[in-house]
Order: C-alpha cells, then sequence, then structure tokens
C-alpha cells in the first residue's frame, strides 16, 4: 500500500528533515511540522525544487501546545485533502540526575516525549477513525526496552510510555483499516543521538533512515533500526546484569 500523503512532526532537522528527504524522493505529497518555520520553509523549497510534482505543506507547531496539535492537523489534512499516514517524530534529549535541582530538563523530556507525542496520537486517530484508514508511526527510541539511570532515566522512561502506547494501540486495532507502527531507533547520527551514544554504534544518517524508511512502508508494527546491531540488543538488553546497563548510561 502507498500512503500518498504523509505528515511528519519535528520535521526541520534530524530525522524528520531526512524522512521527508527520502519520502520526497518517492513523489509522496508531505506536511512538515516544526517550532522552527524558517527551517521548514528552506526544506519545502529544497524539495518541490528536486521533486517539481509533488506538494509540500509547512506548519509551525510547537507540540507541547497540546490544543494547537488538533488545529495545525486539521489544517494539513485540508490543504493535502486527506493525511494517509502521521508519523509521531518530534522529541528532545533533555536529561538529568533526578533529585539534583533539574526537574525542569526532565518534565520538559517526559512532556514531550510522552505526553505531546499522545496529543499527536489523538489528533493524528481522529483523523483516520473518520476516514476509516490511515498509518500512524511513532518514533520511540531502543532506550525504551529498559530503564536506564542516571540523566538517561527520563529520557528512556518517557520513550518507554510511548512504546507501550504504540502497542496498545497495535493491539485495540489489530482488526481496523488503521494500521500503528512503533520505530525503536538506536544510534543514529544526528546531534542528539552524537552526544548519547558509543561513537562506533552511531549509524550514518541515511542509513538509519534508510532502515527507518523501510520498517514504516513495510507498516510493522514493531522495529528496531537499523537492524544491526539493534535487534540483537533489543533481545539481551532486558537481560543484561544492572551493572552493565549502568556503564551504558
Amino acid at each position: 500500500m502507498s500512503r500518498k500523503r504523509i505528515l511528519i512532526t519535528g520535521a526541520s532537522a534530524g530525522l524528520g528533515a531526512a524522512m521527508a528527504r527520502d519520502f520526497a524522493a518517492e513523489g509522496r505529497d508531505l506536511a512538515l511540522c516544526a517550532r522552527r518555520l524558517d527551517a521548514l520553509t528552506q526544506l519545502r523549497d529544497e524539495l518541490v525544487a528536486s521533486h517539481p510534482g509533488i506538494t509540500v505543506a509547512v506548519r509551525a507547531l510547537d507540540v507541547d501546545d497540546h490544543a494547537a496539535v488538533p488545529a495545525v492537523f486539521g489544517e494539513l489534512r485540508d490543504e493535502l485533502g486527506g493525511l494517509d499516514r502521521v508519523i509521531v517524530n518530534a522529541g528532545i534529549g533533555k536529561g538529568a540526575l533526578i533529585g539534583t535541582g533539574r526537574a525542569d530538563a526532565n518534565l520538559a523530556t517526559a512532556t514531550t516525549n510522552f505526553v505531546s507525542a499522545l496529543a499527536q496520537a489523538e489528533a493524528a486517530l481522529e483523523i483516520f477513525r473518520a476516514q476509516r484508514a490511515g498509518h500512524l508511526v511513532l518514533v520511540a527510541s531502543m532506550s525504551a526496552v529498559r530503564g536506564l539511570p542516571g540523566k538517561k532515566a527520563a529520557y528512556s522512561a518517557s520513550k518507554a510510555g510511548l512504546a507501550a502506547l504504540g502497542e496498545a494501540l497495535s493491539t485495540e486495532l489489530a482488526r481496523s483499516p488503521i494500521r500503528v507502527t512503533t520505530l525503536l531507533p538506536g544510534f543514529i547520527a544526528t546531534d542528539m543521538a552524537a552526544k548519547a551514544g558509543d561513537a562506533r554504534m552511531v549509524a550514518p544518517l541515511d542509513k538509519g533512515v534508510a532502515a527507518m524508511v523501510a520498517a514504516i512502508e513495510q507498516e510493522r508494527r514493531r522495529a528496531c533500526v537499523p537492524g544491526w546491531p539493534w535487534r540483537l540488543i533489543d533481545l539481551a538488553l532486558p537481560h543484561l546484569p544492572d551493572a552493565v546497563v549502568a556503564r551504558m548510561s
């Protein structure tokens, strides 16, 4: 099945912008959201110039403004004549040791990565239920597989919540015309991932995003991307000793 009209949040840079480029190359129409409208406008101009047959709609959106999310999604749906796929990609990687006076960073991470993702899922599924069709993609993280200590605690917890939401929705909608995919990316060469992981395990951006797009196109229920080494890590991580996990944080 080809999903012609695709909405991506957090699309101004990193994984979101790279996915937009890959989907544009396939001739898809795009609805791109992010806080930085100037960056979105530049990306739109680039994509339309490179792929003249596509439509690219852009909107400024702070996903933490939960009331704005359904309004912006509705505007983009109307501009493209419908939405076939929504990729909930917007997220942040802040974090601090819990209880050290930096609750602001941890609460911001939990809000954007889970509560605001839930707001996006609400808006997307309202559209899909009305259309009786659609594909919701939730971009979680390999950090969701096991709670990571230290500065990554709030981040891994927020992504675990998002992964659990994806699992619940996949089960609920399994017999419906609406598909749900939960992605668990490992370290892919974006600014956020480069700071977080062992450089030897960071996949090039093009390879990592190609794996994400392939899993999305297959509409897999759950996918660790890129496959190597993250499928193996997915199996091993829940069973590793605490001392090993502590060294990963």
